[in-house]
């Protein structure tokens, strides 16, 4: 299932692009991004640059992701404060950012920093990325492993921002936030349109051009 989002987020990135990839399932990405793209991952904690996890060779405690992971740094890569870091965000300097949520809905919001009543680690840099990116796709399962949506009509957690998600990818199903609305553009070839209507929450339009995808 994991696979199968991760597949589908790299498309996202483009040549040449500057990426954000939040925490946990987001930097799986960085292990698919093509070998020749010149892509440059940042890192909240100050970092522009990151290479691929280490061997056990070269890891280095000092050197960490804004998720407390141990990284390694491509050749060129910058090392920077924190404020110079957000600076870098708010500044609209990502190009692109892909985040994992707990709740999405059919406006776009986007909840994915706290479960209230349960310990967080804090909210790190999401509520300045989904703001200061240029692009904000949200990756995360379609349904919780209590069965329900997470496809929302309204979010039922605390926000991290308003209307903030260009683009949703779950195992299912792939959406668009329009003028219009939430759009589906894209679902899994295993599954019905009246299959993913019943595991939806969110009301949404139909593409006349949607496609399928089997990866």
């Amino acid at each position: 299932m994991r696979e199968r989002i991760v597949k589908l987020a790299v498309r996202e990135i483009k040549d040449g692009m500057n990426v954000n990839l939040g925490i946990g399932m987001p930097t799986l990405v960085a292990n698919e991004i093509p070998t020749d793209y010149q892509v440059l991952l940042q890192s909240e904690n100050g970092l522009l640059g990151i290479g691929p996890y280490p061997t056990e060779a070269e890891l280095d405690a000092d050197l960490i992701n804004a998720g407390k992971e141990t990284v390694t740094a491509v050749p060129g890569a910058s090392y920077f404060d924190s404020a110079a870091s957000f600076a870098m965000i708010r500044g609209g300097h990502i190009d692109l950012a892909i985040l994992g949520g707990m709740e999405v809905d059919e406006h776009g919001d986007l909840a994915n920093w706290m479960i209230p009543g349960k310990v967080v680690k804090g909210m790190g840099g999401a509520m300045d990325l989904v703001q200061g990116a240029k692009k904000v796709i949200v990756i995360m399962e379609h349904v919780s492993k209590h069965g329900e949506s997470k496809v929302k009509k309204r979010c039922t957690l605390p926000l991290t921002g308003q209307g903030v998600v260009h683009r949703l990818i779950t195992d299912l199903a792939v959406f668009d936030f329009t003028e219009q609305g939430m759009v589906l553009v894209e679902k899994a070839a295993d599954i019905t349109l009246e299959e993913l209507k019943q595991k939806t929450e969110a009301t949404y339009i139909v593409s006349d051009k949607i496609a399928d995808f089997a990866v």
